[in-house]
């Protein structure tokens, strides 16, 4: 291909012919069966879902919006279907040792069934109880024991009172309790006329005091004993009047539950808790100061905690969880102020999404679980262990002082399934070396599909399921035609398009909106351009704004003339949802020297590292070229003007390498032409990306200027399948007021900006007198006298040497 030939209209655009699709509108095609161009990450997916074997689980990768979450959401909702239903997860109180609630895994539905069941239970058994206890007989049972200890201390008393009195004396009842006085008319005998006695009468009393006060201590001495066996019986009543009345609450659940051994060994720990209990019971209620708070812990010990309920599930479940904290994921243990004090119990527990998702399909955002506090690191401890323990991280063990509890751990069995870019991917892989071990399948998928007639096909059929889900109008042949024109630009390659579904989903809602705006039942080809005008008048304040310094001269960029050392290379710029490109002025400069090269981008710190390997090639070409005979006694400098942000790229290497030729044999470049492309040790012009945005940021800028003969731009010969330029540059390329120039190494390139022939010598150093090449020898030759052929050390921090 010769430079100087402008490449033409049809290399620029590669047309989508409506008539070829065999169809008027969408309305005439089927849906997808599934992903687009997926079949590969499908397959993998599958093929990792159905290993029952640890570690299988699967990483989804690839680029957001190209439809990785709704296949996933496909091929597990097919597989779920088919699968079994997982039992129910139920945490009750261990009454043994309530720090370890206990796990009842049981058959899907019963769990439910128990815990309303236990809640019935708790709600009958205070009324259960009280009705046992103000039973005829068990009163009378009650009263008999009583009276019988009443008449028993009463009678003992008795005796002692009337054997007192024969002595003179009487039990009297003070504050401190029974005392034996003397007595005088069965009262208390004043103290005037005990000291009026004779002291015979007095001595004798004493005495008597004495004797009798023994007696009375001895009786009394055993009457805690009496009412402590009394306190037995009464105890024993109360549980034989219980347990028949409990035995019968409990004969239901017993019943219904029979097949269920950990259901029959927790009903069979509830009666015997509840019997031994039963004084705590009794006080609450006989409201003996037992407060609700109690009462309600008393009630919390029987109900069952339904952790999961798969009663209503008809197959396996599917879980996503959409905020993957670490309590959102492995699960929490809740705490309440009971008493002024934090607790907690069985009935607290929590239930994540590992919880749910036993026995199923579990589906996690790789980059939203990565940037959570321990939800990675508790992840894998799950799939590892094969078992899930709910407990805080350690971290948050070291400062916390609460108690809290360990229940039994849940065994575990399921998939989990991570969606995800790329550099997580790799990061994993590359960082955590559990991450291959546990997640053993990579679906990977694809961003682009091949372009022939068979995915022209199928991304119409993608435009008809899209625009059925969506609940869009129809589209029509031109309009699908030009939505697969703009799938390839995407693509950035006219032979592949994009499968960024979400991006062609946002358009064709856009365009439906147009069309109903247009009153049309059928979305055509003008709605689906206004659509993307207006798209592109949303986003075009940054690079109109550019364009605007660039046309009252706050911003330097020439279009018209011709300056040495001077070059207008093309960037590309992320705007507001969409990537823009313009030109930014390359400058060079060259004098004889020690054979450095300066980059000022990286001396200010504005340079990346891919910019300065680009500048170091470009070095290194230059003294491939030049040096070969002498070493060359040049130093140069290259700078982005007025270019005040972090520059990184090398697609400017062949503007800057052009540029340094430029300054070094001082041959005008034609400011005409803007110039994108890299470069190799040999010269060789490489392709680079974003080469339709940098071509139409440059002939928007000329336009604005008013377009003139020769203007253009010079693009690598490797980007020409790329090309998928905008209607207004293909209009004016066809009228000639614009040109698309392709090269393939710098010495085409040269020639074109300068209109000189690159004049390449041969091997003997003969060069084509006015040539570029010419110029620049006989330059380096002016330099090398002037400098005389001496030599310094050259260094310097980010100076290259030539």
């Amino acid at each position: 291909m010769n430079p100087a030939t402008p490449l033409a209209p049809e290399q620029l655009w590669r047309r989508c012919d409506p008539e070829t699709l065999g169809f008027a509108d969408t309305r005439e095609l089927e849906e997808l069966p599934g992903g687009l161009g997926q079949q590969r990450a499908e397959e993998a997916m599958r093929f990792g879902l159905r290993l029952v074997q640890p570690g299988y689980n699967v990483f989804v990768l690839g680029e957001p919006g190209t439809g990785r979450h709704a296949t996933v959401w496909r091929v597990l909702q097919a597989l779920a279907a088919d699968g079994p239903v997982p039992p129910d997860l139920c945490y009750v109180h261990n009454f043994g040792e309530p720090r370890h609630p206990k796990l009842l895994r049981l058959p899907a539905g019963v769990g439910g069934r128990l815990r309303g069941a236990m809640q019935a239970f708790v709600k009958a058994l205070e009324q259960t109880l009280s009705a046992a206890l103000a039973a005829e007989d068990h009163v009378d049972r009650v009263n008999r024991l009583r009276e019988g200890n009443r008449q028993q201390e009463e009678s003992a008393l008795k005796a002692l009172a009337e054997g007192a009195r024969s002595a003179g004396l009487g039990l009297m009842r003070t504050t401190d309790g029974l005392v034996v006085a003397p007595q005088q008319d069965g009262e208390a005998m004043p103290a005037e006329v005990y000291q009026a006695l004779p002291e015979a009468e007095r001595t004798r009393l004493e005495g008597a005091v004495r004797q009798w006060s023994e007696s009375l201590e001895e009786r009394v001495q055993g009457f805690p004993a009496a009412r402590r066996t009394m306190i037995e019986a009464l105890d024993r009543a109360v549980c034989e009047a219980l347990k028949p009345a409990l035995s019968q609450l409990l004969a239901g659940p017993r019943r219904q539950f029979a097949e269920q051994p950990a259901v029959c060994a927790f009903l069979d720990a509830v009666e015997r808790d509840v019997l031994e209990t039963r004084g705590v019971w009794l006080d609450a209620d006989e409201d003996s100061g037992v407060s609700e708070e109690e009462d309600e812990g008393l009630d919390s010990r029987y109900l069952v905690n339904l952790l999961v309920d798969n009663g209503d599930l008809h197959g396996a479940p599917l879980v996503e969880e959409d905020n993957p904290g670490f309590g959102n994921l492995i699960g929490r243990i809740e705490h309440t102020v009971r008493m002024g004090q934090m607790v907690t119990g069985a009935g607290l527990i929590r239930a994540g999404a590992l919880h749910r998702a036993q026995g199923g399909y579990l589906v996690l955002d790789a980059n939203r679980l990565l940037g959570q506090p321990y939800a990675w690191e508790g992840l894998k401890r799950a799939l590892r262990s094969r078992e899930l323990r709910l407990e805080p991280p350690a971290e948050a063990q070291d400062w916390s002082g609460t108690v809290t509890l360990e229940p039994e751990p849940v065994p575990s069995q399921l998939k989990v399934v991570l969606i995800g870019d790329r550099e997580a991917y790799y990061l994993l892989e590359n960082q955590d070396p559990d991450f291959q071990d546990l997640f053993k399948i990579a679906a990977d998928f694809e961003d682009e599909l091949f372009r022939d007639a068979a995915g022209e096909a199928g991304y119409s059929r993608l435009v008809a399921t899209l625009g059925r889900q969506c609940g869009l109008r129809p589209f029509d042949a031109p309009a699908v035609a030009h939505l697969i024109e703009r799938a390839a630009r995407l693509a950035e390659d006219s032979h592949h398009l994009s499968l960024h579904t979400r991006s062609l989903a946002d358009l064709m809602r856009e365009a439906d909106l147009v069309a109903a705006d247009d009153r049309v039942a059928i979305v055509g080809l003008p709605q689906v351009r206004q659509a993307l005008a207006l798209r592109r008048a949303r986003g075009d304040r940054y690079a109109r704004k550019l364009r605007e310094a660039m046309l009252d001269g706050t911003l330097v960029l020439p279009t018209a003339g011709e300056a040495c050392g001077q070059v207008n290379a093309l960037v590309v710029v992320d705007g507001a949802g969409e990537s823009f490109g313009h030109a930014a002025r390359v400058s060079a400069a060259a004098w004889a020297g020690e054979g450095d090269m300066v980059d000022i981008e990286r001396e200010t710190d504005l340079g990346g590292s891919i910019h300065s390997k680009g500048v170091m090639i470009l070095s290194a070409f230059l003294a491939s070229r030049y040096g070969r005979r002498r070493k060359l006694s040049l130093s140069a400098s290259l700078t982005f003007e007025q270019s005040y942000h972090p520059v990184e790229g090398d697609s400017a290497s062949l503007a800057e390498l052009c540029a340094l030729l430029s300054a070094i044999g001082q041959v005008p470049i034609r400011q005409c032409l803007a110039v994108t492309g890299a470069i190799n040790q040999l010269g060789e012009v490489q392709a680079i990306g974003g080469v339709n945005e940098k071509i139409e940021g440059f002939f928007d800028l000329c336009e604005a200027r008013g377009l003139a003969p020769g203007q253009g731009v010079v693009v690598p010969h490797a980007n020409v399948r790329h090309l998928m330029l905008a209607s207004r540059v293909l209009e004016a390329v066809r009228e000639g007021r614009f040109q698309v120039h392709a090269v393939g190494h710098v010495d085409e390139a040269i020639a074109l900006l300068t209109g000189l022939p690159s004049g390449r010598g041969d091997p003997r150093g003969v060069t084509a007198p006015g040539s570029v090449e010419d110029k620049i020898v006989r330059a380096l030759a002016v330099m090398a006298e002037a400098h005389g052929g001496g030599h310094g050390d050259g260094g310097g921090r980010d100076r290259h040497p030539l």
